[in-house]
């Protein structure tokens, strides 16, 4: 509690970038799928098409956007970047056309996902040192909120009073926080032992630069970790009402959900936080994948509500010991001076992956094969991935 008491203001400020950033996630966009589609006549597969297309945009302008964090203060971007996600939901509100959407997803998911959460991340891994760890799974926390909270509020928002006009308050509730944030960051905290932060340094006791951490083979090697879990479990939240409708659930049952998905999520990542600071980042990092290979079987398989909690539970698991580590693990590697331009590297290749993942999954469902069917294969990609990160993490660490 000392922790927090001596901390409050910047862990709220990164803990409300994080909560905020949610109207940019996945999870809150894909409550409007249906609407959505039903108002442009949209298949799961063209959904899904014009959902990649604006993720994988915004992924390519975080490359440049990402380096902004290592020239800029959080309060000025954050701000920034706040107002331009309530501009984007405006948009959406307004939105006429379903040749506009691939554009506004764009913004949302830049401004939200991207470099809102962008900036949460990286500051957080330049505040704190010794206590990195803690700090993290702290203010990630705001972003399980999130989750677990906005869904479920919104869901029953939209059949009050509709899709759009739910957009709208998405805007004022971004808008109305600003100033609040602004003052929160009225003084940025800098470590306490300034040769503290200076000596954080990564593997071979350096600063790595983003041009050597993509020529180091230890990126490639992790490369499946950062594009799965966000590919797949961005599908999974995307396509929430098409597996509801093949389970024969109905959409607030498998909303329902969430707070288990999140509640799991948060249980481990403070935990994992916890070990982290202990000891470091880097065996998590090798194994972190493996509840989610169960639960996407479990989910697949499941076929009542209590069995599918079981399966959203081990993937929140895995989403939240990856939250922690999204902001550490790349600290603790490559070092701290250049840490914006390559965890806006790293952010990027996840923006990349939930681009893919509703995309691909899209037209597979349009070719007949539901997300259920998927989910196995899902399950042997993570086992896949989690050999190539264990291969590469003991070759690394080990030169």
């Amino acid at each position: 509690m000392k922790f927090i008491f001596d901390n409050f203001r910047w862990l709220l400020a990164s803990f409300l970038l994080f909560f905020l950033s949610s109207f940019g996630q996945t999870t809150f966009i894909s409550i409007f799928a249906g609407e959505i589609q039903e108002d442009f006549n949209l298949s799961n597969g063209t959904w899904g098409l014009f959902y990649m297309v604006g993720t994988l945009s915004s992924a390519v302008v975080m490359l440049w956007l990402g380096g902004l964090t290592d020239i800029f203060r959080a309060r000025f971007l954050g701000s920034i970047f706040l107002f331009l996600l309530a501009t984007s939901c405006i948009a959406m509100s307004l939105v006429k056309s379903m040749y506009l959407l691939p554009f506004i997803i764009f913004a949302l998911r830049l401004t939200g996902q991207g470099m809102t959460s962008h900036v949460a991340s990286v500051s957080i891994g330049r505040w704190f040192v010794a206590t990195r760890g803690k700090a993290i799974s702290i203010s990630h926390l705001g972003h399980s909120l999130g989750e677990a909270v906005l869904p479920i509020a919104f869901v029953a928002l939209i059949a009050l009073v509709g899709w759009r006009l739910s957009w709208i308050s998405s805007a004022i509730v971004l808008v109305v926080s600003i100033p609040f944030f602004i003052f929160l960051l009225n003084k940025e905290r800098s470590p306490k032992n300034t040769v503290e932060e200076n000596e954080s340094f990564g593997l071979n006791g350096k600063h790595w630069t983003r041009k050597e951490t993509i020529k180091h083979p230890l990126f490639w090697f992790l490369l499946p970790t950062l594009l799965g879990p966000a590919a797949f479990s961005t599908a999974l939240f995307f396509f929430h009402v098409h597996y509801a409708e093949t389970k024969g659930w109905s959409h607030l049952q498998i909303v329902s959900l969430f707070p288990i998905f999140t509640i799991s999520a948060v249980l481990s990542m403070v935990f994992s936080g916890i070990v982290i600071d202990r000891f470091n980042s880097i065996k998590l990092m090798s194994f972190y994948m493996i509840p989610a290979i169960f639960g996407f079987l479990i989910l697949s398989i499941s076929n009542n509500l209590l069995f599918a909690s079981v399966g959203m539970s081990l993937i929140g698991i895995t989403s939240g010991v990856g939250g922690t580590l999204s902001s550490s693990f790349w600290a603790e590697i490559y070092g701290t001076k250049n840490l914006g331009s390559i965890k806006a590297l790293a952010t990027s290749v996840m923006v990349l992956g939930s681009a893919l993942g509703p995309g691909i999954t899209g037209y597979i469902i349009d070719l007949g094969y539901n997300f259920t069917v998927q989910m196995p294969w899902i399950s042997v990609y993570y086992v896949i991935a989690t050999i190539l990160a264990f291969i590469g993490l003991k070759r690394s660490t080990q030169s």
